[in-house]
Order: structure tokens, then sequence, then C-alpha cells
């Protein structure tokens, strides 16, 4: 089972709305290598995993894939407040349209020239299940070819690749929100890296020969050097209720970074940041719940908690 926590996994920085960096990021979400790819891939491997004696293994890609998930959580939400409005809005929540929409002008013209369309006509300001040139994702994508070291030898590259594009796209954008959550992603993919090393050492396979990783020097970019300095790139997190995961076996020791930290497994999960919910978009014809709809959530919850007291007893 999977179970949410409403926080979001890394705090996601204040700034000004950014469509192009938006489009950008979404390159980092339903991209060949980005975060929807490394979720369903470890996932489906995770999954469809054979030979009990190779539990360990199972268990570390099943925690990375998990913690995938909530990276597609977080770019998401970053692509979403990214579009939240025009960079040029002052106006109050309660406006019918930004500022730039008053006096006849047209409340959605940053949509024209600015981004991908697509996040206005057909996303109501929001993230999207394709890459930057809005391709949609595609299952296709997946690697899971049921043998063990083919499987990690793809996952390490896939991570490599992923660390790659992020610093790229650093690089488009000075973006405060968009790069707080770059450099989180940058930070655990190198964790992530680090995990399917030390897994194809300790199958005696030299992967450093067979797979050299892309020196991106992504240490020297502010965000980065402070997750790192916080030995961020180390861990790796277990997202086990029940302390059933044994990746800790595989994820010790020296990190294959070589960058003099150890390896550290004994953590379930990050302590995250507070999730917030958009306000409504009223250009965009997306104001959500009215008067009438409202009141129809709250009888069907007082409903659902009666069912709940009646069958378990009144809770809290």
């Amino acid at each position: 089972m999977y179970l949410h926590v409403q926080r979001l996994i890394n705090e996601i920085e204040q700034d000004e709305p950014d469509p192009a960096a938006a489009n950008a990021l979404q390159e980092g979400l339903g991209g060949q290598f980005g975060e929807m790819r490394t979720m369903m891939q470890y996932l489906f491997q995770s999954i469809n995993f054979r030979g009990p004696d190779a539990k360990p293994y199972r268990d570390l890609i099943q925690g990375i894939g998990t913690e995938e998930i909530s990276h597609v959580e977080l770019i998401g939400t970053t692509i979403s407040r990214l579009l939240d409005g025009s960079p040029r809005y002052q106006g109050k929540k309660t406006d019918p349209v930004d500022a730039p929409g008053a006096g006849g002008a047209i409340p959605l013209n940053i949509a024209l020239d600015h981004s991908n369309i697509h996040h206005y006509l057909v996303g109501a300001q929001g993230a999207l299940p394709v890459d930057a040139a809005g391709n949609p994702w595609m299952g296709s994508y997946v690697y899971n070819s049921g043998n063990l070291v083919l499987d990690l030898l793809y996952n390490l590259m896939l991570e490599s690749t992923g660390r790659l594009q992020k610093c790229r796209l650093y690089e488009m954008t000075d973006n405060k929100m968009a790069r707080s959550t770059i450099s989180y992603l940058i930070v655990r993919d190198q964790a992530h890296e680090n995990a399917y090393a030390r897994a194809l050492e300790t199958l005696g396979v030299n992967w450093n020969a067979a797979l050299p990783i892309p020196k991106t020097n992504a240490e020297s970019f502010p965000e980065v050097k402070r997750l790192i300095d916080m030995g961020l790139q180390s861990k790796q997190y277990s997202f086990d209720l029940d302390a059933q995961s044994e990746a800790g076996k595989i994820f010790q020791g020296m990190s294959p970074s070589k960058d003099g930290t150890k390896l550290n497994a004994t953590e379930q999960a990050p302590d995250g940041a507070p999730l917030t919910i958009s306000p409504e978009r009223f250009e965009e014809f997306s104001p959500g719940a009215d008067k009438d709809l409202q009141e129809l959530i709250a009888a069907t919850a007082a409903m659902e908690m009666a069912d709940i007291d009646a069958t378990f007893g009144r809770l809290g």
C-alpha cells in the first residue's frame, strides 16, 4: 500500500510566476528522462521483481520509486505555481480577471508568446503530463528487462541523464521557485545515482569504467551546495511504515561519489514542507467549488463520518 502525507517533500521558494520556466520544467516532469519516467520505471521494476533472496535490491528500487512519486508532486506543483497568473499581476484574489485584463485588455495574452499555450488552453494554468515540446508522456519509456544488472545499469544511466538535464534547466532560469525545486532534484538524483552504483558494486559490476557519470559541477550552484553540505546526496529513505525494508544492506559504506561522505539509509522519510492549495483562477473559468457544491460536499462528509462513528465509535 502507499500512504500520502499531505506535505511536499521539499519547500518551494516564493517568486514571481514565470510561464517560460514552467514550460522548461515540463521536460523534468514528462520528458523521457523526467520524474514521471523514473517513478513508473522503478515501481514497475519493483512490482515485477523476482527472487526472494534478492529482496534488498527490490526494497532499494521500491523505496526510490516511492520517493519519485513525491518528486512528481513537487515538480508538478512548482509548474502550477510558476503559471499562477501573469508576472504583471497585482490584483486581488477576488478580482474577476488579473490586472492586465483591466480596461478591455486580454487577461491571458501571456499564453500566446511566453509559454506552452496548452498550459492555459488545456491545463487551466497547471502542469501537464508532457515534455517541454508538448509531446505526451509515454509508457514505452519504461525499461523493465527482468535482469537485475541490466535494470540497475539502466537506472543509473537514467538518473545520470536526469541530473545532467536538470543542471541545464537550472542555467535556463533565475526564478527562485524553479531553482529551489531543480536544485533539490539535482541532489536527490545524485543520491539515487549513489544507490544504483553501490548496488552494482555489490554485484561485482565495475560500473564506473563501463558507465562514467557526466561531471556536472552542480556543487557550483549555491542552492545545490547548501543541500550537499547537509549530506542530502548520501541519504536514501525507506518510505516503509513497517520497518521491513532491507535496502540499508546495500545503501551503506563510503559514497560512490567519492566525496568523503557515508551512505545513510536509516531515515524513513524527510520532514517535508507545508502543502497549500492554490487559489482559484477566475479568468480560466475554474473558480473551484460553488456554494451549492460546497454544501453537498459538507453533507456527504457528515454522512461518512456518521457511518464511521457507528462502525468504530466516535474518534477523537
